[in-house]
């Protein structure tokens, strides 16, 4: 009987440490996208991480990137955007077809792009060559640059593959700064962010973003004086949070509870009923603001291309590889 108990207690010892081995492997892959029959990203979860330091790579990029410039992470975030809202988080905005066309011609910051393709050089070369796509490195190093600026870390869910291709369409996919409310959601829920909080987080990105003269609305007193003063340089840009411009906090709704948002898109969010709720919330609790802008910029990370796209890792982030010198076939390649 004692050598019955004591072979039972030695086998479930040894189950006990298989699972906390399986837990510890599991804990160790990264986070990826949920895959399905539909899925256009590449179903990696099963294969070893072909580049485990990216995150590391990505991180010390972006913040030593920060360090000689702040804006940045207004940079950062409107290229995210403009990538992943009018057809999914696919790097195509970084292609040359797509990035110099209205509204991203003249509006996405040099710096940032430029710094996008510095780390794609970095991380391709020490990872033994493009395992690691530009619609990723995108997306990571957005994340590490409001995570910088003070949100609570979040996981970016790794496998998004590089268009080989422009978006189609890009004015009318993306939202004009002269929208009403109601488009504005609209134009949310067609993409999946069905949730009116994810409209308003997401425009608190604002807090740390500029806007071209022309953009500025102009029906009172104080918008008329910004549009003024904006006009007298045509270079010049106006910061969309009065307030606190180079800080991403959430004096932007506090702006707005003062009636001096910047763009009618954002002035809108204070009045309309859906969300003028959610604007007084945020503007009396940066913590909550923080907490649903990650919880949307999550969402927003995991908007896929659609069925039919065909797809590659880029070696040059603002280029298809077939218009790449050297060898067209380069790179790992997939099509849905």
């Amino acid at each position: 009987m004692l050598m019955k108990k004591m072979a039972t207690r030695g086998a479930l010892a040894m189950g006990l440490l298989l699972l906390l081995a399986a837990v510890s492997a599991a804990a160790a892959m990264p986070p990826r996208l949920p895959m399905d029959g539909d899925d256009l990203f590449v179903d990696l979860q099963l294969q070893q991480d072909p580049c485990p330091q990216v995150e590391g790579i990505v991180r010390s990029a972006v913040q030593a990137a920060l360090r000689r410039n702040i804006q940045l992470t207004a940079g950062l975030l409107r290229i995210f955007f403009h990538d992943c809202f009018p057809q999914g988080c696919d790097a195509s905005v970084l292609l040359d077809g797509e990035r110099d066309v209205p509204p991203n011609g003249g509006s996405l910051q040099p710096e940032a792009l430029r710094l996008i393709e510095d780390i794609r050089r970095e991380v391709h070369g020490k990872c033994g060559g493009p395992k690691v796509s530009c619609a990723d490195i995108l997306a990571l190093a957005t994340r590490d640059a409001v995570v910088s600026a003070g949100l609570p870390f979040f996981p970016i869910i790794r496998g998004r593959m590089d268009s080989r291709t422009p978006a189609p369409d890009v004015l009318r996919n993306l939202p004009s700064p002269f929208a009403s409310v109601d488009d504005l959601l609209d134009i949310f829920r067609r993409k999946g962010l069905d949730d009116p909080a994810d409209l308003v987080a997401l425009s608190g990105g604002h807090t740390v973003g500029k806007a071209s003269c022309g953009v500025i609305r102009g029906n009172d007193d104080f918008s008329r004086g910004l549009a003024a003063n904006c006009s007298a340089s045509r270079s010049r840009k106006q910061s969309l949070d009065v307030i606190t411009p180079d800080a991403f906090d959430n004096r932007y709704y506090v702006a707005l509870r003062n009636r001096k948002g910047v763009l009618e898109s954002d002035q809108g969010l204070a009045d309309h009923p859906r969300t003028r709720d959610m604007v007084r919330d945020y503007a009396n609790d940066q913590q909550l603001f923080f907490r649903q802008f990650r919880a949307s910029m999550m969402k927003l990370s995991q908007l896929k291309p659609p069925a039919g796209s065909s797809f590659e890792i880029r070696l040059d982030c603002s280029r298809p590889n077939a218009r790449v010198d050297g060898d067209a076939d380069a790179g790992l390649a997939a099509s849905a």
